[in-house]
């Protein structure tokens, strides 16, 4: 029996399908845009709902994400003074050392309602994740690729690509959904 090769534009959402604003946008129309979004993928009755914005410049180009975790930390700018908070928080300091830095970098020092309203008219451009080179895949690699990928990169999505043009975005939540059925159709 020959096997079917699943290619990454089998499981892509389509960029135009996808939440995005430009670089100038607020965080507040960023939030709009992705709530919009979500609710028109829900209508198609997908289950997996975006967690992500893409952000565009002036040429219409995409030149960053903005994640969950990107807007959390937008809620308190100081984060930015910390640095790279994935190395902090993996180079084996404890539990307290790590929430000794909340005092020393004085965070969430104001009310939870004064942080929102501050966070909702930065510009996306502030705080955005501009992605790096292993997070582009191009639309007719394999599947299996695209899932190394993910893992070495440990990616929530990455941004797909035709002749070097973003035209779609690969979840990791869609990428296990597919992994998942694979593995219940083997079992049959």
């Amino acid at each position: 029996m020959e096997q079917e090769i699943i290619s990454v534009k089998d499981l892509m959402v389509p960029l135009d399908e996808y939440a995005t604003v430009s670089e100038d946008a607020t965080l507040y129309e960023a939030v709009q845009e992705l709530e919009k979004a979500q609710e028109e993928f829900a209508q198609k009755g997908f289950h997996y709902l975006h967690r992500a914005i893409l952000v565009f410049d002036k040429n219409k180009k995409i030149i960053g994400k903005v994640s969950q975790l990107d807007v959390l930390k937008a809620l308190e700018p100081r984060y930015k003074e910390m640095g790279d908070m994935r190395r902090i928080s993996t180079a084996g300091f404890s539990p307290e050392f790590l929430k000794s830095l909340m005092g020393q970098y004085s965070l969430c020092d104001k009310s939870f309602v004064d942080m929102c309203k501050k966070a909702a008219d930065l510009q996306v451009k502030e705080f955005m994740y501009t992605p790096g080179e292993g997070e582009y895949v191009d639309e007719d690699v394999a599947l299996c690729e695209a899932i190394h990928q993910l893992v070495i990169g440990h990616h929530q999505s990455l941004l797909v690509t035709r002749d070097q043009k973003i035209v779609g975005v690969l979840r990791l939540t869609d990428v296990f959904k597919e992994v998942f059925q694979m593995m219940k159709t083997c079992q049959l």
